[in-house]
């Protein structure tokens, strides 16, 4: 999570903070390169694609787990078989993985520069978006056709929809979201992409994981989230400022800065916000899993408040430091109220 460049003055009713404030100097941050999949938003607005987010995702999730049945126990070690001790290295492996892709892509990045990443997003956005989209619309498709009477037109209408309309759209459909993602410069093209892939992925694994594993791999990806963005030489830190440093006119700016901050003479700009795709997605996981485990649509509503409060409370961090870790406080707190609100439900 990142936030983004411009100048904005604080309002404070306390007449003494304002005096203070206004002595501070407001530091421009450097935007991320277009092509990273970030979603841009106003930091007053941060609510909305989270929000967008959890309720597509949630809807897609109880189509596909509850009205249509799919339900897959995900994972390299599958929880009926291998119970508690089965999710633990579930995540555990989901966790390593990416650790070793961030670590190859910091690789790549170092050999052929950082404009390399815009070919690799761009075939995950093509591979995820393409396979996806079929998904989760053969899934709409046959949520809509099991209304029907099963008669031999409807029979072959849902067949031909099935095994050729909807390849060739989501096909189509995929070559454009490439187009927009490779030509487009617009903000909104690049937000939709962003929100678009982010809930499929998000919805899709809050399916396809059981609940422990679920958690595990939560737990485990929000602590390498910690690791690859505050630690000097984690991954994404790394990338972060191999970007600043491309688009830096000062040398050691970074640094300067950061001396004033801690000095209290300064604070970033905070106005606007970059969120990953990867905290939408897994913002989105969270939430779908809890509504297709508990069935209960007040537990994942008070979810999705916690996670939103953590991402508020990660935004609040952001005016005296460059970058934060996206995920571990919101995905604490939601897992926390996640686990608390099902037991009381339960209860009472």
């Amino acid at each position: 999570m990142n936030s983004e460049e411009t100048n904005t003055e604080t309002d404070n009713n306390n007449l003494s903070r304002d005096k203070i404030d206004e002595t501070q100097e407001v530091i421009k941050k450097d935007g991320a390169p277009h092509f990273l999949p970030t979603f841009r938003v106003l930091s007053k607005l941060y609510p909305l694609p989270i929000i967008t987010v959890v309720i597509i995702s949630g809807i897609l999730a109880y189509l596909t787990f509850t009205i249509a049945g799919v339900q897959i126990d995900g994972g390299y070690f599958p929880e009926g078989e291998y119970g508690i001790f089965g999710a633990i290295l579930n995540g555990i492996i989901f966790t390593v993985m990416a650790a070793i892709s961030g670590f190859i892509l910091i690789f790549i990045i170092k050999r052929k520069g950082i404009n390399i990443l815009k070919y690799v997003f761009g075939f995950s956005i093509g591979f995820l978006g393409f396979f996806l989209t079929l998904f989760f619309s053969s899934i709409i498709i046959y949520v809509i056709f099991i209304q029907f009477p099963e008669t031999e037109f409807i029979v072959s209408l849902y067949y031909i929809l099935e095994d050729i309309v909807l390849p060739i759209v989501s096909g189509i459909f995929t070559i454009l979201l490439l187009y927009l993602y490779f030509t487009s410069k617009s903000i909104r093209s690049k937000n939709f992409i962003v929100l678009y892939v982010g809930l499929l992925v998000g919805a899709s694994l809050g399916v396809f994981m059981p609940l422990w594993t679920t958690l595990a791999i939560l737990i485990g990806i929000s602590c390498w989230d910690l690791f690859a963005v505050l630690y000097k030489k984690g991954p994404i830190k790394e990338m972060i400022d191999i970007a600043s440093s491309e688009n830096s006119k000062v040398k050691n700016e970074d640094e300067e800065m950061q001396e004033k901050i801690e000095r209290g003479d300064a604070v970033y700009d905070t106005s606007k916000l970059e969120i990953g795709i990867g905290d939408l997605a897994f913002y989105s996981m969270l939430t779908s899993s809890a509504l297709v485990q508990t069935n209960n649509i007040f537990i994942m509503i008070f979810t999705a408040i916690a996670i939103i409060v953590g991402t508020g409370i990660t935004i609040s961090g952001l005016k005296r430091n460059k970058v934060l870790p996206g995920l571990p406080i919101s995905i604490f707190l939601g897992i926390g109220t996640m686990l608390i609100s099902w037991a009381i439900i339960l209860i009472f």
